[in-house]
């Protein structure tokens, strides 16, 4: 337990410089990569709700502070950490053989895990990029941000994943 705890604070921390160095990155003027999110789909399915809405939020309220976002990446975090579990739930069911999954390629396939991942991340970039706008004033914008910045972040949360339960196997 102690050592998945550690591993996870290690990832948070890795993520957390990495979307530092992302937030300056802007593909067309419209796609923006969200890699600190990954530490949020990674947690166990079945963890206790309390410390994945702090985890959530602390992850969301480190990254207001680096980008001067005054509490909306803290909202989507929360948000997300309370959608895991129903998502999680609606795509898979309990009887399978999980007591309790981390998701990953390796736990849920790459079909499964895509789904669940896309969903999620579809999820917040839409509350993330509507709180920014405040307005439907230039909708259309609006529309290809969240569309562009979520495929591009599904793109590199698979990536991440692969190397990481790649980097696991060999370990074993």
């Amino acid at each position: 337990m102690t050592k998945t705890v550690l591993q996870l604070v290690a990832l948070g921390i890795v993520l957390l410089l990495a979307q530092v160095i992302c937030n300056k990155i802007v593909l067309l003027d419209v796609a923006t990569p969200i890699v600190f999110i990954y530490l949020i789909l990674r947690l166990p399915v079945y963890f206790s709700k309390n410390w994945t809405y702090t985890i959530a939020f602390v992850l969301g309220f480190i990254v207001d502070l680096f980008n001067n976002t005054m509490g909306m990446n803290a909202l989507s975090c929360t948000l997300l950490a309370a959608m895991r579990r129903p998502v999680f739930e609606a795509y898979f069911t309990r009887d399978d053989d999980m007591s309790n999954p981390m998701p990953s390629i390796a736990s849920l396939g790459v079909g499964g895990y895509l789904k669940y991942m896309s969903t999620m991340v579809l999820a917040y970039c839409t509350i993330l990029f509507l709180i920014q706008a405040f307005s439907l004033h230039d909708i259309v914008l609006t529309l290809c941000r969240i569309v562009a910045s979520s495929a591009l972040t599904v793109l590199l949360l698979f990536g991440i994943d692969t190397l990481v339960s790649t980097q696991r196997e060999e370990r074993l």
